[in-house]
């Protein structure tokens, strides 16, 4: 896997791929890392209220929990 930023000069980017990609179906993405940052908030336990049982939820809670105490 080939990752990384630029900040582009104009609007063309030239692209050159690994040998071993050739003939293979690859993914390119280009988006503003603002954007990015922005749907990465992280996540608590809350967020998920009412999307997951009642059931499921106490199990999640119990590992979060076995997982403070361990640390």
């Amino acid at each position: 896997m080939i990752r990384t930023v630029i900040t582009p000069t104009n609007t063309n980017i030239r692209l050159s791929i690994p040998k071993e990609y050739v003939g293979k179906p690859i993914e390119v993405t280009c988006l503003p890392l603002e954007e990015l940052e922005q749907n990465s908030s992280k996540k608590t336990m809350r967020d998920f209220w009412g999307v997951i049982s009642d059931e499921t939820a106490k199990i999640l809670y119990e590992q979060v929990d076995q997982n403070r105490k361990e640390w």
